[in-house]
């Protein structure tokens, strides 16, 4: 299944539990009209106990035949263990029967839902020990950007466990940071704002000039933010139009409104700066985004292009650009830095 596909089925699953909340009352409703048509639209068969077993049972100590909503399986054994609540339910104190069933089982990963909120938990901290925090959480009907491609890596097409288990710390310590800079835009720490002016003022940081500061940090993060997100638009502008004598001989013409740029590309554009902050002024180096790839360049300059980001329904991998023009696999964008030493003569032949 292509991805422009999947992200209209769960856009469709997505208006249903707009369309469906206020009429239903009960767990099983909940499981027959939103839960099991979440996982159909993961692709697995949710008719064929083979592989989308209702009512699984996972044995808890002392505890016979307790049993599990349901199961996701792979020649017999769980992979996923699903734990279903009403739609009228939050899910805040539920997670503890999903805690007892995963260490019982050969499932790494756990999902508690409500039809609506789904969180993913898996053992990140403890072999064998569900986390008490999920490494992934969203609202189908409040999906943010980026979100969908993250729950396309649970398609049945693609689940690779290994993948996802690598993938899940960053998830997780990734919502870690960005809840806590959610709190500080709105409400700066004494904390966050002395740490902000230890670089700017060398006056003593007594509570006083901690008060004066704080509305002065909160407005900068959020001119910060805003200049940002002007600054991408002003580029995203910028390159709808782009041509390239090396590869090709007439100019194409993007479709602005079809380029996304996404928070994995704006990653792997920070870890590239990132690896090449002592070998070239950053402010030299830009990215451009198109339909196909993700392009990091100097000089806003198409044909200086240091490395190409690929992110498809099957694989992710970068194109670097040296004589052999070298593909390399990776699983998260984070990877990117484990080739510096790669990605540094690259750079230095244009400057």
């Amino acid at each position: 299944m292509e991805f422009e596909q999947f992200s209209k089925s769960l856009k469709t699953l997505s208006n249903r539990v707009e369309q469906l909340t206020e009429n239903i009352t009960t767990e099983e409703a909940t499981k027959t009209s939103l839960i099991m048509p979440f996982f159909q639209v993961l692709g697995y068969d949710i008719f064929n106990p083979l592989e989308f077993s209702p009512e699984f049972t996972a044995d808890v100590g002392i505890k016979k035949g307790e049993k599990v909503d349901y199961a996701v399986l792979e020649d017999g054994c769980p992979l996923i263990l699903v734990e279903a609540k009403s739609i009228t339910e939050r899910l805040n104190k539920h997670d503890s029967q999903l805690f007892r069933y995963f260490g019982t089982t050969s499932a790494k990963i756990g999902i508690l839902t409500n039809g609506n909120e789904y969180r993913f938990y898996t053992d990140l901290d403890e072999p064998n020990k569900m986390d008490s925090t999920p490494f992934f959480s969203f609202h189908l009907t409040e999906l943010k950007d980026g979100q969908a491609t993250e729950i396309f890596k649970f398609h049945k097409i693609n689940f690779d466990l290994n993948n996802i288990s690598k993938a899940a710390s960053d998830l997780k310590y990734l919502g870690f940071i960005k809840e806590f800079l959610t709190i500080q835009l709105n409400d700066p720490s004494e904390e966050f704002v002395k740490f902000v002016i230890t670089e700017i003022y060398e006056g003593s940081k007594t509570k006083t000039v901690i008060d004066k500061f704080t509305p002065v940090v909160k407005r900068g993060f959020r001119q910060f933010i805003s200049e940002q997100v002007n600054s991408k638009l002003t580029a995203a502008l910028n390159s709808s139009v782009t041509s390239s004598k090396e590869e090709e001989s007439v100019v194409h013409v993007e479709d602005e409104q079809q380029i996304v740029t996404t928070e994995e590309e704006i990653e792997a554009f920070a870890t590239t700066k990132l690896i090449l902050k002592n070998t070239i002024d950053l402010e030299r180096i830009f990215y451009r985004d198109n339909k196909s790839y993700f392009n990091i360049i100097i000089d806003n300059n198409i044909r200086r292009w240091i490395l190409r980001l690929y992110v498809n329904n099957t694989r992710k991998f970068i194109i670097l650009n040296d004589e052999e023009k070298t593909e390399i696999e990776i699983v998260s964008v984070t990877d990117i830095f484990n080739y510096k030493e790669k990605i540094i003569p690259i750079a230095e032949r244009f400057i």
